[in-house]
Order: structure tokens, then sequence, then C-alpha cells
């Protein structure tokens, strides 16, 4: 039995984010059709590290695929020289249990979790929405600018805001034009890449928000956010993450990727433990709206929130993606197990 196995470099020669972006809507869609099945998640904060771990495991019942993925996020590791972000995926074909592929997780996953904030921009953010706003410029950042201005060309603005570290957002400002169209193959030139230092200044003119940090605090209050604006909420993966006021759920509609996992450790978390929302208030999941079962925006006054927690069957759909494509290109090692 064969294995193939991709590192870093290798994974990002071979997936593009068009495709991750319909492989994710696809798994989202069988998801609401119960042909997936997302396994309990195991995360630990290593306290004195400064660091985080978590397991994310599942199966995907309409492409045969299961597997797990070990995350780690060690952000002192900058100071080492070392990388902050990595992990470990793989990839077992559910037919016969056999193993197809181990890789590494960091790349997909910043793909996948770009496509994911993109398609809850797309489906539940006002049609006529130009300016976008970003709430974290780490590594997962560009993915997420990537992957929505593919899916709303029509973006001409976006607010790059990080409340911790804002030199990292001039940063990026300065680069990411040409980093999109380099990795991404994104013509950018019309779009206008702000870094912020207010936060209340960007949510205001913002029709689109995507968190993507690891606050334990609100960042964004009620009383910034405009009638109409959409915001993806991915940060918040683990008990006692926070990154906007709970007070703007109450009103809005309100979306998940998992509900049981958001409950537990989503954006929804405090809100839910607080009282300031209550299950019933969930619309549903987002793979329920993508199929045309529930309701998303009925008009252009309504917040809307996109609880994105992460789920495994993103990453194996998107897996699946590097791994055909690299057999083609005979890129990789394949090693007999």
């Amino acid at each position: 039995m064969s294995v193939l196995i991709l590192n870093k470099d290798q994974v990002q020669e071979v997936i593009d984010m068009r495709e991750v972006i319909e492989k994710v809507r696809g798994v989202y869609q069988l998801k609401s059709q119960g042909k997936s099945v997302i396994w309990p998640l195991v995360n630990y904060e290593f306290k004195d590290e400064h660091a985080a771990m978590d397991i994310r495991s599942g199966y995907v019942k309409g492409e045969q695929l299961h597997g797990l993925k070990m995350l780690n996020n060690f952000p002192d590791n900058i100071e080492k020289g070392l990388p902050p972000f990595n992990g470990l995926m793989l990839v077992y074909d559910s037919n016969t249990g056999i193993p197809i592929g181990v890789m590494d997780a960091s790349y997909i996953t910043c793909m996948r979790t770009g496509a994911a904030g993109a398609i809850g921009v797309d489906a539940l953010a006002r049609k006529d929405a130009k300016h976008l706003m970003l709430l974290g410029a780490g590594k997962q950042a560009p993915f997420q600018i990537a992957a929505t201005l593919i899916l709303r060309p029509e973006i001409d603005k976006v607010y790059i805001v990080d409340p911790v570290n804002y030199p990292q957002a001039q940063g990026l400002a300065a680069r990411i034009r040409q980093q999109l169209k380099e990795e991404f193959k994104i013509d950018a030139e019309n779009v206008e890449f702000v870094a912020e230092e207010s936060i209340e200044k960007a949510v205001k003119d913002s029709d689109a928000i995507i968190t993507v940090t690891r606050a334990t605090k609100p960042m964004i209050m009620k009383e910034w956010v405009k009638p109409g604006t959409h915001l993806s909420c991915l940060g918040s993966d683990m008990e006692g993450k926070e990154e906007i006021d709970p007070e703007i759920f109450k009103g809005a509609k309100i979306y998940a990727d998992d509900l049981a996992q958001c409950v537990r450790v989503g954006e929804m978390e405090i809100p839910l433990i607080n009282g300031v929302i209550t299950k019933d208030d969930v619309a549903g999941e987002i793979g329920d709206l993508l199929s045309g079962n529930i309701a998303g925006r009925e008009n252009d006054t309504e917040t809307t929130i996109f609880d994105a927690t992460g789920l495994y069957i993103l990453d194996l759909v998107a897996a699946k993606v590097a791994i055909t494509k690299a057999k083609e290109a005979h890129i990789g090692l394949e090693v007999e197990m």
C-alpha cells in the first residue's frame, strides 16, 4: 500500500483557491444532506507557552473520505525563527480504510478557511456590498481577501485592521495586491487596501466583516455596526474565545457551520450562555442555506452572522484536490507503508 506525502510547498503548488471554494461549497451542501459526519473536536491551550492545538476529524460520505488533522499555533515561535502555525493531515479512503495521503495541514487549512469566510460573505452580504473589513492581519488574512474578491469582485475597498499589531496590518496592505496576483491569480488593481488603526472607523464604513483573531473579549461593538452589515466570524473555535459584542447577535439572522460545535466553542457560545440569544434564534446551518432549504438575507437592513468554527470535512475535500493534482503532475513522495 502506497501513501502520497506532500510538504507545504508541494500543496501550494497544486491547489487552487477557485477549486477549493467550489469543493467547500459542495461539502457544506453534502452536510445538509446528511452525507458527512463531524467527529468531536479536541483542543488544548498551552498556557505557559501561550499556544494552542486542536485535533479535527470527520467523514465525507459523498466523497468516501475520512481522516484527521492536528494543528498547532505557537505564536512565540516567530522569535525563535520557527513557523508559528503548523500541522499534519491524514486522509483515508473510506471504501477500504487505507491511507491515501499525509501532508502539511497549514496551507490547506488557510485555503479552506478563506473559502468558508468568503462563502459566508457571498451568501449573506448585501448584493451591493463594496467595502470589506478584515479583523486580524495574520497568516489567514490574505486567504480571506483572495476568496472574497473571487466571489465578490465588485468589492473596491478592503480595510485591514489588527488591534494588537498595526505594523502587521500596514505590511499586509502594502504587499497584498502583489500577493493576490502571484499566489491567487487575482487582479486587484482597482481595489483600495487600507491599514486602519481604528476598529470603530473601519466597522462603520464596512458592508461585510470577517474576523480572524484569537480574541477572548469583544473588539467590535454593536453601536458601530451599520444596518445591513454581514459578519463572518472565524476566530472563535475554542471555549472562551470572543471577537464581537454579544449584543450584535440580538435581532440578527444567525447561521452556523455546525450548530453543535458552534454552541460549544463558536462565537455564539457566550451570547447563548449569557441569555442574549437561544438556540431557537439560530436560523440554521450554512449548508441548509446553500442547499435552498432555509432563507437567507431578506432585506438590506438585516444584520447577518456566519459563525464558522472550522470543519475537517472541508480540509478533506481540499486535500483530495491536492492529492489528485499532485499525482497527475508526479509531485510528492510515494511511500510504501
